[in-house]
């Protein structure tokens, strides 16, 4: 049923582009996906596949690294949009929560919040209600609040980067690598949030996530690059079953966990690969 929806109510498409950095490094060749509204979708695989580069396509935040999309088209809404500025893009209602957790380290933990209400006209009240609807979600930052940020723990600053993103009343987060180098509780606890909000609010999520296993326990459907190709993508159960996915990124076979050396030796028949 996802996957006609998938279809039928694609928020964001991504069809066939081509990324190339320096005018010479080709990182992208030829990605194509579909985000729903209202879903949670995985972009998977491991460091250095393209899902960073994927979401900085996105949102326009190539150029500053010397990026650019040579090929293909970005819609949102029906709409182009990959020659629209970052700025016209978040008035748009998209919004990327950066890889690294990145605050501003000398402002307390709500000022960092309330500068991602900066853009926002729609009064104090407004403002208020969703720096309220943070902390609900976010109770440590409440108790945070009057902190400096630079010297909260990295899953604090997890949340921060997060609830500052939802101060700006998006209508689709690009999240990258919310799990990188939190504890594994702290893990789950972030998704569970992603999930609530999720569903609660009706936000649109596309998240970037070297950890498949969690990843996949959440989103709803997935797709997973290696070397800047898309080269498997189906409804997150159906991934989570599949014998190539358990094999390559779960480190599981038919006749249990596998250790990383024999994954390792293994990936040279992946059969999407031959």
């Amino acid at each position: 049923m996802l996957d006609a929806v998938k279809t039928e109510q694609a928020l964001l498409e991504v069809n066939n582009i081509e990324v190339i950095y320096n005018h010479v490094i080709l990182v992208l060749k030829g990605v194509s996906l579909s985000v729903p509204k209202g879903g949670i979708t995985a972009l998977l695989g491991g460091n250095g596949a393209g899902k960073t580069t994927t979401l900085k396509a996105i949102s326009n935040l190539l150029h500053s690294e010397r990026g650019e999309v040579t090929k293909g088209t970005i819609h949102y809404r029906g709409e182009r949009v990959q020659d629209m500025s970052p700025a016209d893009l978040v008035k748009k209602g998209v919004i990327q929560v950066m890889e690294g957790r990145h605050c501003f380290e000398h402002l307390t933990v709500e000022e960092n919040l309330l500068t991602g209400a900066y853009t926002r006209t729609d009064g104090r009240g407004a403002v208020a209600a969703d720096l309220e609807m943070v902390y609900t979600y976010f109770p440590r930052l409440r108790e945070r609040r009057k902190s400096q940020a630079g010297y909260t723990s990295g899953g604090e600053q997890q949340m921060v980067a997060i609830g500052r993103a939802l101060m700006s009343r998006p209508e689709t987060i690009l999240l990258d690598e919310p799990s990188m180098g939190l504890a594994p509780q702290l893990v789950e606890q972030i998704f569970e949030i992603v999930k609530a909000v999720n569903e609660r609010e009706g936000l649109t999520f596309l998240l970037a996530e070297q950890n498949t296993n969690v990843a996949l326990r959440y989103a709803h459907y997935g797709y997973i690059l290696e070397s800047g190709r898309v080269v498997m993508d189906g409804p997150a159960q159906a991934l989570r079953e599949n014998p190539d996915v358990k094999e390559f990124y779960l480190g599981m076979s038919d006749e249990g966990r596998k250790s990383f050396r024999d994954v390792r030796s293994y990936r040279r028949r992946k059969r999407w690969l031959a």
